[in-house]
């Protein structure tokens, strides 16, 4: 994307042998705090872009969205602003002049029978029946209604943590005196979430070719999404057959869908993860008193502008460096598997499998949807190495246990292989293999010991160990 919400810039691109040589995360935090693009005139500041090449008609409008941001006593963010700003920035299309437009009929049966065939294929690719009850094709205001909810779960976390300390930097006996003042901040720092939210959403609208693109179910279950007008963006200047550019993003739409329907557990984690991060967010409490004391509410830009000072930050701790790492490895597992498993469905029929699969990681690698949305939610940098390692592993487990062996894993988080494993595979593959043999040698060991002997079985015929 070329206008970064949030205040963050691209994820680094790294060698693929490891993090050597990698560039340091630029710093910033959650929502812009710590180095918005373009200063407090830029475009990314909401009370510039409202009054600062308004004509007089347009006055009014500016005034009524104005009073929404002051009078807003919703949650820590105001989405219906965001909703209204992400429209708006659909509205605008993309950089290369490309609007949104509502999905036609043939489009719709182009996905259809995309998802259908896709899912017919990874039944043999993967020991998961499929996830999708119905295939959808989204126009981008269509990815942005339907994906609002999940927006709000991941990132009312981070600006609930912002918001409570913007109310508890003054001493309680002073509160109650600067009750409408903090009310006021708040009813701004909403408005102001709103804007920048908004505006990502909007943007990335623009780019996401499923609802499965950042890794995490985004759409409403049991429905495989696509967007056709940006499925034609993406395999513009490939040279690829557009009808193999849209079975493969099919494919890993439909696997994606296939992992969280069948694994109950795993969009709770990686939500979970989210907001285990979010409570890690320190504020630098001085900065904040010092806007708390000198806030005008005459001149609301000031806000805004010490807003970009750095003072929301992650904290350097190892409980918010063990949160960052739970998060980053599951995504990496579940990107790693949805890789292995299209691959392996699509390499013998798709004929540029291989040329779509490498067009996908450089993507990543340079800053694609999913590293860029979540470098600027929580300034998580993911890295490519990662997602490659967790294809390999997966890869390796399919060899070494067959798809019911490696799809089993998935059954609780605990058996799933850790950030230190995905560095050694092939030693997790042997390590697991061995201790599976000893736990199923252990039980059937246990269940001989307690086999009947004569009369021991009950009445119905069956043994002790049955009751």
């Amino acid at each position: 994307m070329s206008d970064t919400p949030f205040g963050f810039g691209l994820p680094p691109e790294e060698p693929e042998d490891g993090d050597e040589g990698r560039k340091k995360p630029q710093s910033g935090g959650p929502f812009g705090f710590g180095g918005l693009p373009g200063g407090a005139g830029g475009a990314d500041n909401p009370f510039a872009a409202m009054f600062g090449s308004l004509n007089p008609n347009d006055l009014g409008a500016a005034f009524q969205q104005l009073g929404q941001m002051l009078s807003y006593e919703g949650g820590p963010v105001n989405w219906d602003m965001a909703k209204q700003i992400a429209r708006q920035t659909v509205a605008q299309g993309t950089q290369d002049g490309t609007k949104d437009a509502s999905v036609g009929p043939a489009e719709k049966a182009a996905v259809d029978e995309a998802v259908r065939l896709a899912d017919l294929w990874l039944d043999g690719a993967t020991s998961l029946p499929s996830g999708a009850n119905a295939s959808v094709a989204w126009s981008r205001a269509e990815w942005v209604e339907a994906t609002l909810p999940a927006w709000q779960q991941l990132v009312d976390p981070v600006a609930e943590r912002v918001g409570m300390a913007m109310g508890d930097v003054l001493p309680e006996e002073m509160q109650a005196m600067a009750g409408p003042l903090i009310g006021m901040m708040r009813s701004m720092g909403g408005a102001m979430f709103g804007q920048q939210i908004g505006h990502a959403v909007g943007t990335l609208a623009g780019e996401v070719v499923g609802s499965t693109d950042i890794g995490l179910p985004l759409g409403p279950a049991g429905r495989a999404a696509l967007l056709p007008l940006n499925i034609e963006a993406f395999g513009k200047d490939l040279g690829v057959d557009k009808n193999e550019v849209r079975l493969y993003l099919a494919l890993r739409e439909a696997a994606h869908q296939r992992l969280f329907a069948h694994v109950p557990w795993l969009r709770s984690h990686l939500f979970g993860a989210v907001e285990g991060y979010a409570r890690g967010i320190k504020v630098d409490t001085s900065k904040l008193e010092d806007v708390v004391g000198q806030f005008d509410p005459q001149n609301p830009e000031e806000l805004q502008n010490a807003l970009q000072q750095g003072m929301f930050q992650p904290e350097d701790t190892p409980e918010q460096k063990a949160a960052l790492a739970r998060l980053e490895t599951a995504l990496a597992l579940v990107e790693g598997w949805v890789d292995a498993v299209v691959h392996d469905a699509a390499k013998s029929r798709l004929t540029s499998a291989d040329a779509l699969r490498e067009t996908l990681r450089r993507r990543r690698a340079s800053g694609g949807p999913a590293e860029q949305t979540f470098a600027t939610l929580i300034g998580l940098q993911l890295r490519p190495r990662r997602l490659r390692d967790a294809s390999r592993l997966w890869a390796s487990l399919t060899d070494a246990r067959g798809l019911d062996g490696r799809d089993a894993l998935w059954e609780h988080p605990d058996m799933l292989p850790t950030a230190s494993d995905l560095d050694d595979p092939d030693g997790f593959v042997h390590r697991e293999q061995l201790d599976f043999s000893e736990l199923d040698k252990m039980l059937k060991d246990s269940a001989g010991s307690r086999e009947p002997k004569g009369d021991e079985s009950d009445e119905t015929g069956k043994d002790d160990t049955d009751k």
